[in-house]
């Protein structure tokens, strides 16, 4: 197979999709209706395999390029095989780590397409926080009848691109013209329960319950104070119509793809949708999603909170990790042989496996390849993989050579697939105290001593308990440049004690958040932006982005 040139009718066409039920936005991406999934709800499931990774150095060790590697690979030993992937963010496309397609000859196509706007999810995602924001504000000055206490205000504005400087802002100047001026901030739209609540919910109609029963504030009583007491909810969800339906795609060979949503993992829940997931497992034998970040961050929350939310039962997780990562761990340098390093990096490598292996998962290693591997590394990683419980290993070099430098991967994905999670379980329970189960996360995941309750944060659990919301899951927001809160720390500390500063609850995503040490809601740029080499030439054709 080779570069594919097919319609997107036809990807669709081929992954089971009705004529009628493919609504083309331009020449390489559909919306899927919404009928679809009602026609497929009675078909046979297939089995959900989850890419997640070890810890990453600061430009990502290639998750979702091997996931795109492993659906190619996985339709090559003919296996019906669908990606689902969330959409990139503009903030890692114009920041540090450029587009969210995969790369090389293992990637979604168009690049351009997907990094920029696609169908126009995401600032459908903005347009609906942004409104409930101003329908606050709006009611704050205008008598404020539901007797919002403006302390209480935990309702941010959001938009899709890093900008440090909007982290505090100050919102209105006084005045009947200006409206009460208040301390406010802006998040990242990946950050957005908005986005949370897209990617968690079952179908439009429970996406519209969702959004009434986002808490904002609260009143001079205590009591919370929904979007649906601010009468919005009805129309952030009219802007959110079309969002609801999953984007279809297609990899360089042609392999179908369903991007939606797009959280990160490190502020987030970090997973694509609950609704392209369902539609997938009803049309392939084998659905392989991919989770933000590692497996401390997006893969814990992919099996606490979108598998428990979903009610799904996952089959097999793949561990994505390098040659240069493992060095990097193990105080080597990223670009030149060091397997002494290497077998000090495997340490990281072996704590993912052991997380993983906490949610009775058969796990499969993959070793993305780099032309700089030595081999000595390569069979140092094995070694430290078999040892640490992964039921198989393999080296991909899907990047450089497409489904056909997969095929060992696909062939051990397949098998331990079939070979499915009998023992699958959750970390915590949900009638465990909110205290006990983020605290649960920080030990048992994130090899924590304790937990160190800053400020109000512990009161702040209590209290939420209190008004009924002690049963939610817990989405921990922390760097993913360390198994820990903080990267001075190392990859993979372990001992120290975990600092939440902050909660919030994210009543209608179903979770509360729990920030952890300095981590941040808006990202900044690096010192020298992506943004700056992207340009666009006299035809329209766009360059420069990676």
């Amino acid at each position: 197979m080779g570069p594919s040139t097919r319609s997107i009718e036809q990807v669709g066409a081929e992954l089971g999709l009705l004529p009628e039920e493919i609504e083309p936005h331009g020449r390489h991406a559909a919306k899927v209706a919404r009928q679809a999934a009602e026609r497929l709800a009675t078909h046979p499931q297939g089995k959900l395999v989850l890419v997640t990774a070890i810890t990453p150095t600061p430009a990502g060790e290639g998750k979702t390029t091997t996931a795109v590697g492993l659906v190619d690979g996985l339709r090559r030993i003919g296996r019906r095989a669908v990606l689902t992937l969330r959409q990139p963010s503009l903030g890692p496309v114009f920041g540090l780590k450029g587009g969210g397609g995969g790369g090389g000859r293992a990637q979604v196509t168009p690049g351009e397409v997907l990094n920029l706007h696609l169908t126009g999810d995401l600032h459908a995602v903005a347009a609906a926080h942004n409104l409930a924001a101003a329908m606050l504000d709006h009611h704050l000055s205008r008598g404020n009848a539901l007797g919002v206490d403006p302390a209480t205000i935990r309702w941010p504005r959001t938009v899709d691109v890093n900008d440090r400087v909007l982290r505090h802002v100050r919102l209105g100047m006084g005045g009947k013209e200006d409206g009460p001026e208040r301390d406010g901030e802006f998040i990242i739209t990946a950050a957005s329960e908005v986005m949370a609540v897209l990617a968690l919910a079952a179908d439009l109609p429970d996406l519209r319950r969702r959004l009434g029963r986002m808490v904002v504030a609260r009143n001079r009583g205590g009591v919370p104070v929904t979007l649906d007491d601010l009468r919005v909810a009805g129309a952030m969800a009219a802007l959110l119509v079309e969002a609801a339906k999953p984007n279809l795609m297609q990899t360089l060979e042609g392999s179908p793809v369903l991007v939606h949503a797009g959280p990160f993992g490190n502020v987030a829940h970090g997973n694509s949708s609950i609704i392209a997931d369902r539609l997938a497992l009803r049309l392939a034998e084998l659905v392989v999603t991919e989770a933000g970040f590692a497996s401390d961050l997006g893969g814990e929350k992919f099996f606490d909170i979108k598998c428990r939310t979903a009610g799904l039962q996952p089959a097999a997780a793949v561990l994505v990790a390098t040659v240069r990562a493992l060095r990097a761990h193990g105080g080597g340098p990223v670009d030149r042989e060091d397997v002494a390093a290497v077998k000090r990096g495997c340490v990281n490598l072996q704590r993912h496996l052991a997380i993983l292996g906490t949610f009775g998962v058969p796990v499969v290693v993959a070793l993305n390849a780099f032309s700089s591997d030595a081999q000595a590394e390569r069979d140092a990683a094995r070694e430290a993989a078999l040892e640490g419980g992964a039921r198989a290993f393999a080296v991909s070099s899907h990047f450089s050579d497409g489904g056909v430098g997969a095929l060992d991967l696909a062939r051990e994905v397949a098998a331990a697939a079939e070979q499915g999670a009998p023992r699958f379980r959750f970390l915590y329970r949900d009638e465990e105290p909110l205290r006990e189960k983020a605290e649960t996360i920080a030990t048992r995941i994130y090899g924590a001593a304790d937990v160190d309750w800053q400020g109000s944060s512990l009161a702040d659990l209590q209290e939420l308990e209190g008004l009924g919301f002690g049963r939610l899951p817990v989405c921990m927001a922390k760097t993913h440049l360390s198994i820990s809160h903080d990267p001075a720390l190392g990859a993979t500390p372990s001992g120290y004690r975990l600092p939440v500063r902050e909660v919030r609850l994210a009543a209608g995503a179903g979770f509360v958040t729990v920030l952890n040490g300095a981590i941040r809601l808006m990202p900044g740029l690096p010192a020298r932006p992506a943004a700056e080499g992207i340009d666009v030439d006299a035809e329209g054709q766009i360059t420069g982005m990676r």
